[in-house]
């Protein structure tokens, strides 16, 4: 493997041969498998359980990790092409992406969507270069659309759950101040239609998936026998789910008008994620969220703090799916 960057790279089959290898190393742990590698992470944007999580698993694995947050500690990274360089950024990533790649066996980049041009991030422009630029193994942290490292967590967060293939998972937009990125929501809806489930996307009115991201689902789900749908209609939505997945993002309606999106998710306070929300789904229905997740604005506390919250499982299995990737890669 030489590349990981979206599960859409990969056939079902080889999702789930590379879930048994994260099995493999959790059962029987390989200390020295990476001994003498070294894998570079650059975070161009914050980050708690995916900076943790690889430089946890580089290290359980034997190996060794260094960290490049672009100007905190380093110089400022340039990431436009044909730019002049007369402002804060000291050097540009045609530089800095090759020389990182020359230090290291393998690179991880986070590189987040811009949120001005919703085309220009659909097609993942800055990692398509960040890609080309690289002629080491390439691990996406996080780019404009995908999240392919958080996907896998929860494809085995799923599979840990005995959650039946064809089980109803509902990826639920829910409120936030401000407007968030695509790329978990994309990502968690083409993992579910890969996996085989009944997807349900359901959102208020302007906050409707692109349709490259619904036809890709779409894609997937007739590959795996699964289906996917959209709706704002949350009471149909809900019923009979045994998975509910809490996901925010910004409006794509008015994609990159702050003041449009504020003014559009000012009246949708309720979609905050409580109790209630289960009335009518599976007794035993979970709450997932890719964390962070905003309490008692995103999901209830008496959502979080209940049985149905399995966030902190999804967070471990970051930890156990990148070794996985890490060890497919490097070893």
């Amino acid at each position: 493997m030489k590349r990981f960057l979206d599960l859409a790279d990969f056939s079902r089959d080889e999702i789930v041969d590379l879930l048994a290898l994260a099995q493999s190393l959790q059962d029987k742990p390989q200390s020295r498998a990476l001994a003498g590698k070294i894998l570079g992470l650059v975070f161009f944007n914050p980050s708690l359980r995916t900076l943790a999580s690889f430089q946890a698993g580089m290290a359980r694995l034997g190996g060794s990790s260094f960290v490049i947050t672009p100007g905190q500690g380093t110089w400022q990274l340039e990431t436009r092409l044909n730019a002049i360089m007369n402002g804060a950024a000291a050097e540009h990533i045609r530089e800095g992406i090759p020389v990182l790649a020359s230090y290291c066996d393998a690179l991880g980049v986070r590189a987040f969507a811009e949120g001005r041009n919703l085309q220009a991030d659909l097609a993942e422009s800055l990692f398509s270069m960040i890609d080309g630029l690289c002629d080491k193994p390439l691990v996406n942290l996080e780019s404009s659309v995908n999240h392919p490292c958080q996907a896998l967590a929860d494809w085995r967060t799923l599979d840990e759950l005995a959650v039946p293939r064809r089980a109803k998972f509902v990826l639920s937009w829910v409120y936030h101040p401000r407007a968030l990125p695509l790329a978990v929501p994309a990502a968690t809806l083409h993992m579910a239609a890969m996996r085989g489930m009944e997807v349900v996307v359901l959102r208020p009115e302007g906050y409707q998936l692109p349709p490259q991201i619904m036809e890709k689902a779409r894609a997937a789900a007739a590959l795996s026998g699964g289906t996917v749908s959209e709706t704002s209609e949350r009471a149909s939505a809900l019923a009979g789910c045994d998975v509910l997945y809490a996901k925010e993002w910004g409006t794509t309606t008015y994609y990159g008008d702050v003041e449009a999106d504020s003014r559009l998710r000012a009246d949708l306070g309720d979609w905050c994620v409580r109790e209630r929300w289960f009335k009518n789904a599976a007794a035993d229905a979970k709450l997932m969220h890719c964390l962070p997740v905003r309490r008692n604005v995103a999901v209830a506390d008496e959502v979080l703090d209940g049985p149905r919250a399995v966030v902190k499982r999804e967070a471990f299995n970051r930890l156990v799916v990148q070794m996985a990737v890490l060890h497919r890669m490097l070893a």
